[in-house]
């Protein structure tokens, strides 16, 4: 049995990256154009930007529902946990999932997030090559193990 992802099984996919760190934001860029996966990623860098995002509140009211979120703890503006919060808040949003990639290694920040009801909660490596890991990962699992809901 092979190792590689039977990409006719899988659709093209729409990723939120919330970050506010431009150096991350190509990291994760760069991973993800290597797992031969068909992913379409949009960068917001602050939570307020994301809501507005979601909300599909101007400039972004063509904005495609994502597939999956990945938000991080500390942006500007308003902050990962704010963000997850409103999430939870809105009817029309809570069913998408969210993923925190964090560096924070926080415990508190840690079960905070599940309270919130998270998905899953990733602490960012510092490293290229486990980062690349670990995102590779994350697409395996969400893009080809996971069943996304259809798009409407």
């Amino acid at each position: 049995m092979s190792n590689d992802i039977d990409l006719k099984r899988v659709r093209a996919v729409d990723i939120l990256l919330v970050e506010d760190n431009e150096a991350d934001v190509v990291l994760t860029q760069l991973a993800f154009k290597e797992s031969k996966l068909l992913i379409n990623m949009d960068t917001v860098e602050d939570g307020e930007k994301c809501m507005a995002y979601l909300r599909k509140q101007e400039p972004y009211g063509n904005a495609p529902t994502p597939d999956l979120i990945l938000l991080d703890l500390n942006l500007p503006v308003m902050d990962g946990r704010e963000v997850l919060s409103e999430i939870l808040k809105d009817e029309a949003l809570r069913k998408l999932p969210v993923v925190i990639l964090t560096t924070s290694r926080s415990d508190s920040d840690l079960q905070a997030m599940y309270n919130l009801r998270c998905n899953s909660y990733i602490t960012k490596p510092i490293d290229f090559e486990q980062f690349h890991r670990v995102v590779k990962s994350l697409c395996e699992y969400w893009f080809t193990v996971v069943t996304l809901p259809p798009k409407k």
